[in-house]
């Protein structure tokens, strides 16, 4: 069947969405297409789940506390690893409807299942539907990378895909790979009580780049479980009904394997050969992340897809700029500050202007806290971490920040905030801090700032700097 629509959306994530609310503002002549299960990776496989096992890692490792805070018998406490992933899918599964029931149950014959290819750049195949559309929004989001020599014991090897899906989890499980998720679900899973050995072929963990909080972070998650670095990539091995992990001199043996080691994204398929477009060794193509059109095609590439920003807030942005823009007058977008968090402990978070770009830049000065000495963190026994924050030395504008601290979620927001409105360390210090807070350790990371920088500045809050 010959179908024609003003707008196809190819993704049915959190980008196809967001792009779906754009669109449907100015018409009803659209169509959503989606392959496989429905549901955000967030809600199914992502961002959700895994904050739900974490959430219950902490509260398990909390025990270890209560005995110095006067709550005795903590050794008794047990945890049900079954129980623990029923609840994570409890929450899953209430998220994934929310998100069904809301977004797509309702488009009736808007919505199509089945895999979309690119006959032209108008014309999509979608099983035995031709589809002819104006404008085509590319959102089909990402999956984990694995290699193909893996499958012969792919029974022992995890993924975010699978995680959450099992019944229980084995006594001991390699991490491979400590990128944001790894990190993030390898603490995870050893603060279950479960024997985790993590593997990462580089000497940086959690997306970090600045080597101080690199090293903090590194030292205060070996306090807690295995880690190996940057000797390459591990090679595995079936031994038995166990999986042998080598990297380097280095061997183990363990019941399962996690596989963290990236996302690709799920342009495989889509024929975009078909298009006459110059792709990358990925099989990326160029599109402009202000606008998100492919080339000068009547393409839009959004979300995880993209490989630019794979994070839900950007999906959610790059998916209304796309939609917007295939029912208005094409407009460039200005981007929003980058703002990334692990939700490890204590959070990684990184704001602006990376390590990596500013390191070199004579003009910008970092300030720095350890957060081991913070009031309010100390009574919370949560007193560890280290931030960075990164500042133009003539005018104290703050540009960027990468730090690892307790509750760092809310401070990288304040951080956000303030670099996207312009303000600088002193327009900060004009603002209300409570005492006792862990909010005090951003109060007292501009302070060394406002030390560093020895810039004298008239009025009240010159009382402060001195």
């Amino acid at each position: 069947m010959k179908r024609e629509v003003e707008v196809a959306i190819i993704g049915a994530g959190s980008a196809g969405l967001y792009a779906l609310s754009q669109v449907k503002k100015k018409t009803d002549n659209f169509l959503l297409i989606n392959e496989g299960h429905y549901g955000t990776t967030c809600a199914r496989v992502g961002c959700m789940p895994s904050k739900s096992l974490i959430r219950i890692a902490e509260y398990y490792h909390d025990r270890l506390n209560f005995e110095q805070s006067g709550i005795l018998h903590s050794e008794v406490l047990e945890i049900s690893i079954p129980k623990v992933l029923q609840r994570v899918r409890q929450h899953r599964d209430l998220l994934v409807k929310h998100n069904i029931a809301q977004s797509i149950t309702s488009l009736g014959e808007k919505s199509l299942t089945g895999k979309a290819t690119f006959l032209d750049s108008h014309t999509l195949q979608v099983g035995k539907d031709e589809i002819h559309a104006e404008k085509i929004i590319i959102a089909t989001g990402s999956t984990p990378v694995l290699n193909p020599a893996w499958e012969r014991f792919k029974d022992a090897i995890l993924t975010t895909d699978t995680l959450f899906e099992q019944k229980d989890l084995p006594q001991s499980i390699g991490v491979l790979g400590l990128g944001v998720i790894g990190l993030e679900l390898g603490q995870a899973l050893s603060r279950l009580g479960i024997h985790i050995t993590a593997v990462h072929s580089k000497p940086f963990i959690g997306g970090l780049s600045d080597p101080v909080i690199n090293k903090v972070m590194i030292e205060l998650c070996q306090k807690e479980f295995d880690i190996w670095l940057g000797e390459g990539h591990a090679e595995l091995e079936k031994v038995g009904d166990k999986i042998q992990i080598t990297q380097g001199t280095r061997t183990v043996l363990v019941d399962k394997v996690l596989v963290s080691i990236g996302r690709k994204p799920n342009l495989k398929g889509l024929h975009l050969e078909k298009l006459g477009l110059t792709l990358d060794k990925r099989g990326m193509p160029n599109f402009d992340p202000q606008t998100m059109q492919i080339e000068d095609l009547p393409i839009y590439l959004t979300g995880d897809v993209n490989a630019d920003r794979p994070l839900l807030h950007e999906a959610a942005d790059e998916g209304r700029i796309a939609g917007y823009n295939t029912v208005n007058a094409k407009r460039k977008f200005k981007r929003k500050v980058p703002l990334a968090i692990v939700f490890t402990d204590p959070n990684i978070a990184f704001i602006g202007k990376r390590y990596e770009e500013i390191h070199n830049d004579s003009t910008i000065l970092t300030a720095k806290y350890d957060f081991s000495k913070q009031s309010r963190a100390m009574i919370m026994n949560i007193n560890k971490g280290m931030a960075h924050l990164y500042i133009k030395k003539e005018t104290g504008r703050i540009v960027g920040a990468q730090m690892a601290v307790p509750q760092g979620e809310h401070l990288a927001h304040h951080l956000a905030w303030a670099i996207e409105q312009g303000l600088s360390v002193y327009d900060m210090l004009t603002l209300p801090f409570y005492h006792p807070t862990l909010e005090e350790g951003l109060y007292a990371l501009l302070m060394n700032a406002i030390k560093k920088l020895k810039i004298q500045k008239e009025g009240l809050l010159e009382i402060s700097y001195k």
